[in-house]
């Protein structure tokens, strides 16, 4: 395997302390990786850098880890622009505009849907994400969930199990039989094809006592549990996912002590999700107050059609800076180690050696810039297991 150096960095974010200045981050200054094949195999300061085969030169410009979007729902087909349109006209947003989605998702064929998610993980490479987790839930049969959940197989090994996105509206009259069907039948054919089960766990989607059955059905089929709780209204869901120790508890708008206590003490990440905040006009979650606990926390792009219609890490990077409280370094963090730590990987999210090699050359020199600089295309170059790709 040939080995490449990527030399004369400005700022280098390792997310390993003990490579670099014993912050969070590990900065090294005028730093240099060495890759070889998919894995990073040297780091540290450039004029002490190995001979190697080929070499990069950054031109002083910062290099960070690839983002790690840990939440996101590209499985679907259509836009809700009217619902969108409407909703920025003063029309609060409700859980069931996902069944606007889900008529134009079953009316897709395979082809069109993976053109759909090809289309939306392109445009996130350009923005610097190299590992994404995607999920069904916009299917809402047997069928249409499998089927989701195969295409997405295709593209990330990150695949979760969301029939429990809302009610089917097959079964608008029978909710109960509808939650039969997701642990029952519908699990049986989705499970081949996923990693993880999921749950809204919401006023207008699953209460409490129906996500419990939905996510221990899941794990008794060996799929580990997330939790979309907590992100219209106070409830179970950031409890019952730590409880459960769910990798993740997703949204974590409306908090109260005890909820932000067992995060703190359990081993759930809370990602956090501005994006959908910032397309509903909805209250930010308070990401200093869950960090300030001693939680984990994520970022990531909840990439869906209807409340949250952006491929942008850099985008919810600056979102959480300006508007949830968090610092430069812990959005950066969150949004690369953080959500290494939502999908349970320790070979993601770091420059280090043993780690996959998945770097983003920025454009300026420093990963502070993401937040200082918001909407400008900063992202210069990518490195996707090892491969330029951009």
């Amino acid at each position: 395997m040939t080995t490449t150096a990527i030399t004369n960095i400005a700022s280098l974010v390792t997310n390993d302390p003990s490579l670099g200045d014993n912050s969070p981050l590990g900065l090294i200054l005028d730093a240099a990786v060495v890759i070889k094949g998919d894995r990073v195999v040297w780091t540290g300061e450039s004029s002490k850098a190995p001979a190697t085969d080929n070499a990069v030169d950054a031109g002083g410009r910062a290099v960070i880890p690839g983002f790690v979007d840990s939440h996101s729902h590209l499985l679907f087909a259509g836009d809700r622009t009217q619902e969108f349109n409407a909703r920025m006209s003063g029309r609060p947003y409700t859980a069931g505009g996902i069944r606007t989605t889900v008529a134009a998702t079953r009316a897709a064929t395979d082809d069109e849907l993976s053109a759909n998610v090809v289309r939306y993980l392109t445009e996130a490479l350009r923005q610097g994400t190299t590992t994404f987790e995607t999920k069904s839930g916009y299917g809402l049969t047997v069928e249409d969930e499998a089927r989701a959940l195969r295409i997405a197989a295709r593209h990330t090994d990150e695949v979760t199990y969301l029939g429990a996105h809302v009610v089917s509206p097959d079964y608008a009259d029978d909710p109960a039989g509808y939650v039969d069907l997701v642990t029952g039948p519908m699990l049986d054919a989705c499970a081949p094809y996923a990693r993880w089960v999921d749950v809204f766990c919401e006023k207008g989607a699953f209460d409490g006592d129906q996500a419990r059955a939905i996510l221990t059905a899941g794990m008794a089929k060996g799929l580990h549990p997330r939790v979309h709780a907590n992100q219209l209204s106070y409830g179970p869901g950031v409890q019952l996912a730590v409880e459960l120790d769910a990798a993740s508890a997703d949204h974590c708008t409306h908090l109260t002590d005890a909820d932000v206590d067992a995060l703190a003490q359990g081993n759930t990440v809370a990602t956090l999700l501005p994006g959908a905040e910032f397309s509903t006009r909805a209250d930010w979650p308070d990401a200093r107050r869950i960090l300030d606990a001693g939680a984990t926390v994520a970022l990531s792009t909840d990439c869906n059609p209807g409340s949250s219609f952006t491929s942008s890490m850099p985008f919810c990077v600056a979102l959480a800076v300006r508007d949830m409280g968090m610092t430069p370094d812990e959005a950066l963090w969150s949004a690369t180690a953080g959500g290494a730590a939502a999908l349970r990987r320790t070979d993601i999210g770091r420059i280090a050696p043993g780690a996959r090699a998945d770097l983003v050359l920025l454009d300026a020199p420093s990963h502070v810039h993401l937040a200082y600089r918001p909407g400008v295309p900063l992202v210069q170059a990518v490195w996707q297991r090892g491969e330029r790709t951009l």
